[in-house]
């Protein structure tokens, strides 16, 4: 029988200017890299890491997260032999992977938010992809993966509904860091908040 060759995507989130834990991850053989937002913090350090992030150049897919915008990310894509894979997607192997950064509105008017009606908008761009794996900065509302403490949740009522509706195969967040290493089933959903610690996920 032919042998089955499994495709590695290392998908983290959260860096916020932690290089050693950045290049930790970095150290990890994968075949994919998909960097889900706030790699920096309010918009600063974009040099740093796009050096570091280049060490892995041609395999390494960035989102915006809410602490830096689209054109920042953009640039340093450019700059650094990235791909800029926000509200883009692609083909591995049967699966379609997309991408979509900022997040919900925050208390603190951080540079990569959108609105509700916005994130619904631009992940309905992906309703028709199957199988599907998303990637998103932000976490679905009212699940494990977006609790900053017992009862208090800040994620996306947009997000959570094109899950609820759709239910792609995979879904992977960030943006909250008390749920890092949340791992839940939404329906037919597995779902990941992967911060910083990063999750390897293998596919056929």
């Amino acid at each position: 029988m032919p042998t089955i060759f499994n495709l590695r995507l290392l998908i983290f989130s959260d860096i916020h200017n932690d290089w050693k834990a950045l290049e930790r991850l970095l150290q990890v053989d994968a075949d994919y890299y998909i960097a889900a937002g706030d790699q920096v913090t309010w918009a600063r350090g974009f040099d740093k890491c796009g050096e570091l992030l280049e060490s892995r150049a041609g395999k390494v897919y960035v989102l915006p997260g809410n602490h830096e915008s689209a054109d920042q990310v953009r640039a340093m894509c450019a700059r650094y032999d990235l791909h800029d894979f926000h509200e883009q997607h692609l083909r591995i192997g049967q699966w379609h992977v997309a991408g979509l950064g900022y997040s919900n509105p925050t208390p603190f008017n951080t540079p990569g938010e959108y609105s509700e009606l916005q994130i619904a908008a631009r992940l309905e761009r992906f309703a028709s992809l199957q199988p599907l794996v998303l990637v998103c900065h932000a976490p679905p509302f009212d699940t494990k993966l977006d609790e900053i403490r017992a009862g208090l949740h800040a994620g996306s009522t947009a997000v959570r509904e094109f899950i609820d509706q759709h239910q792609p195969g995979y879904f992977f967040c960030g943006h909250i860091h008390e749920a890092e290493g949340v791992q839940i089933h939404m329906g037919k959903t597995r779902a990941v908040n992967v911060g910083k610690r990063g999750y390897l996920l293998e596919l056929s």
